[in-house]
């Protein structure tokens, strides 16, 4: 069983590998497809971007509007991501041990699966956090079935026993976990260290 720090601690790695995926997007990109069948880059980064604010709205006593288009973003789409970020985070810091993990690993799992999304996008060239997408696959498995995923997922694809905790949790989502073609599986897994800081 996550306990709410420990939640709370996969939350924010979560949270900073979006901004680094973030921070990796050019311009020129934004009009790119994404494994988000109705979205292009552009769209996603603005989902993104998002997202801390409306879960901190939520988490103030609010309603955030998730069937509403997120408003685009022109520049400096990272630092206000992580601006939004650290937001979230202080409020989960706030809770202290009232926090609740499965709301935390929801939390975390919108990060997760949308990251993975945006990197294979823009072809982004940083191993993902495998901690992140074992948590999010996890949350997933708990309470998505073939009957209840709706029109958001597409059904699980299938994947080898030798696939990353990011494929799986791609699969698992509906994605094709098959990565860009300048992209191998080699570099992914092994020649790659952790994400740069930016």
């Amino acid at each position: 069983m996550t306990m709410p720090n420990d939640a709370v601690v996969t939350l924010s790695h979560a949270l900073d590998q979006a901004g680094d995926v973030l921070a990796s997007v050019r311009h020129d990109q934004l009009g790119q497809p994404t494994p988000c069948a109705d979205w292009d880059v552009g769209q996603l980064v603005a989902h993104l971007v998002a997202g801390p604010r409306r879960f901190a709205e939520t988490m103030r006593g609010g309603e955030a509007d998730w069937s509403a288009p997120a408003p685009p973003v022109e520049q400096e789409w990272a630092s206000e991501f992580r601006s939004a970020a650290d937001d979230l985070i202080h409020l989960w810091h706030q809770e202290g041990d009232r926090a609740q993990a499965r709301i935390v690993d929801w939390q975390t799992t919108e990060f997760a699966v949308h990251t993975w999304d945006l990197a294979r996008a823009v072809g982004y060239r940083w191993r993902l956090d495998d901690r992140v997408a074992e948590t999010a696959l996890a949350f997933m498995r708990a309470g998505m079935t073939a009957d209840n995923r709706g029109t958001a997922f597409a059904p699980e694809v299938a994947v080898d026993d030798h696939a990353t905790a990011y494929e799986r949790l791609a699969a698992f989502a509906g994605r094709s976990p098959e990565l860009a073609p300048e992209i191998t599986s080699d570099v992914m897994r092994s020649e790659l260290g952790a994400a740069p800081t930016a």
